[in-house]
């Protein structure tokens, strides 16, 4: 199938943005019903779709369905449906103690994109200006920081259960390609007593099995001291130690907030960059146009755009599969 008209959009031709939200999904079992928001192009028909999964970070909303702005609203301006849920350890939820959760954050997270694929029908329901416009077999999921991790697991990652050492495989067949941006890398010796103790599940993450194509975007500068001793290359892990094919953006002088993609005029924004953020929209947004449509040129357009100029924002490397 060749891609929909809706690629024609190019990063000087946005389209106007519909955003819905809360859109509630009932959860049975979930301490509390998944909220999300929807964005789209006003237009458009078979719309791809990307699932994004929020960090944790110090401010109130921005772990949540209200963050991310900068990339959900250029991805729904270039022709995808954007899918932002809030997952359970949101700060938006952790306002209500008596609110239980009752799995551990990064299980219940993966589930989170499950139950949004399972509940296309609702969200479609909820949102009528969709109805009909998504392109159900072209789905992309893109997460930051502890969202990368979440969809490092749906893109086959795998890591060990630290309750009860099960082996734990979330990998979801109806995701197609992905975007790591600023994701956590291996464990073992990699980490910090810090994350051992807190984040004992990041101690056996498994990036041999994540076959599906996907795009990791690191920071040169991104050194995440209090998580891991590896420094900045730890983000890059999810390319080197997993099977083609991959693509390795990494980003000059980028710390953990890569110029800012977590909102706009955000505080907690360590290398604020609108250029930096703008490159990650740009290239993110051509990688999964030419993942899930073979053929599209987008990718390495923007690849040949990055390195065009006299001071390029990053580098570019790419694995194929064996």
């Amino acid at each position: 199938m060749s891609a929909p008209t809706h690629t024609a959009h190019t990063p000087g031709s946005p389209a106007p943005v519909i955003s819905v939200s809360p859109v509630v999904l009932p959860a049975p079992g979930r301490a509390v019903d998944l909220q999300v928001r929807v964005s789209a192009p006003v237009s458009g028909n078979e719309l791809p779709v990307i699932l994004l999964s929020h960090g944790l970070g110090f401010s109130n909303n921005l772990s949540s369905l209200r963050g991310y702005a900068p990339l959900a609203e250029f991805w729904a301006a270039h022709g995808f449906v954007v899918i932002q849920p809030t997952h359970l350890d949101s700060r938006t939820l952790s306002r209500h103690p008596d609110t239980p959760v009752t799995a551990p954050h990064w299980r219940t997270r993966a589930e989170d994109m499950t139950r949004v694929l399972d509940g296309f029908d609702a969200i479609e329901a909820a949102v009528p200006q969709l109805a009909g416009r998504m392109d159900r077999s072209k789905v992309a999921v893109a997460g930051h920081s502890m969202g990368g991790h979440t969809a490092s697991l749906l893109l086959g990652a795998r890591l060990t259960d630290p309750h009860d050492g099960g082996e734990v495989n979330l990998a979801e067949p109806r995701i197609k390609a992905g975007v790591l941006l600023a994701a956590p890398g291996r464990g073992g010796d990699a980490l910090t007593p810090f994350t051992v103790e807190n984040y004992s599940f990041f101690l056996t993450t498994d990036f041999s099995p994540m076959t599906t194509p996907t795009l990791v975007v690191a920071g040169d500068n991104d050194d995440s001291a209090f998580l891991t001793v590896q420094g900045p290359d730890w983000h890059t892990d999810p390319y080197t130690l997993a099977p083609g094919p991959k693509s390795l953006l990494t980003l000059y002088d980028a710390e953990h907030g890569l110029g800012g993609i977590s909102g706009y005029d955000v505080a907690e924004t360590t290398d604020e960059n609108p250029e930096r953020v703008a490159t990650v929209a740009r290239l993110t947004l051509a990688y999964l146009r030419t993942a899930l449509y073979p053929g599209d040129p987008s990718w390495q357009a923007a690849c040949d755009a990055l390195t065009a100029g006299p001071e390029p924002m990053g580098r570019i490397e790419s694995k194929e599969a064996a």
